[in-house]
């Protein structure tokens, strides 16, 4: 199956969109992976990916709606990998409302992971291929202060702010 790609400028700079044709996808295509330019884990376009800007139509059109806050939940299916453990975390990174944040420490504890495994789900975390849309931004440290995001902390503060649409910041 072909890897498609195209770019979208946001509010945070440029992002790389990779996704593949899907028959039961939104818009016909399945995101596998939403990135920033110049941050570590962006994917980069490889010679045998097609870049096709249409196949990415309603993925666009979702991401421009949450950035003029006019959506709060994406209905984009994804086609992401990783081992089971990453998926689980995943999901629970799925499962945090719009305008709502949670910590490292809470997730932890929703998932039944040992507080000595907190950094292995810091890790999983940043290994998320789907940032903005698989919202890892939401999460927090337990003093309420930004830590690590693969997009770096300016864009995560803006993300939260942009969801923070009564200015105070709810935890889950």
């Amino acid at each position: 199956m072909t890897t498609l790609y195209t770019t979208f400028d946001s509010p945070l700079g440029e992002l790389l969109l990779v996704g593949k044709a899907s028959g039961t996808a939104k818009g016909g295509t399945a995101l596998a992976s939403l990135s920033m330019t110049g941050r570590r884990n962006r994917a980069e376009p490889r010679d045998d990916w097609t870049y096709d800007p249409r196949a990415f139509t309603e993925i666009e059109r979702q991401l421009t709606a949450y950035f003029a806050g006019e959506l709060i939940t994406f209905e984009i299916e994804f086609t992401t990998r990783g081992n089971d453990f990453q998926q689980r975390v995943w999901k629970a990174l799925e499962a945090i409302p719009y305008g709502v944040t949670t910590t490292y420490g809470r997730l932890a504890e929703q998932l039944g992971i040992p507080r000595a495994e907190v950094k292995d789900l810091g890790i999983a975390i940043g290994q998320n291929p789907l940032l903005v849309v698989r919202p890892c931004h939401r999460v927090i440290g337990a003093d309420g202060t930004l830590k690590g995001y693969v997009g770096g902390l300016e864009r995560k503060r803006q993300l939260l702010d942009l969801e923070d649409l009564e200015g105070v910041h709810q935890a889950a």
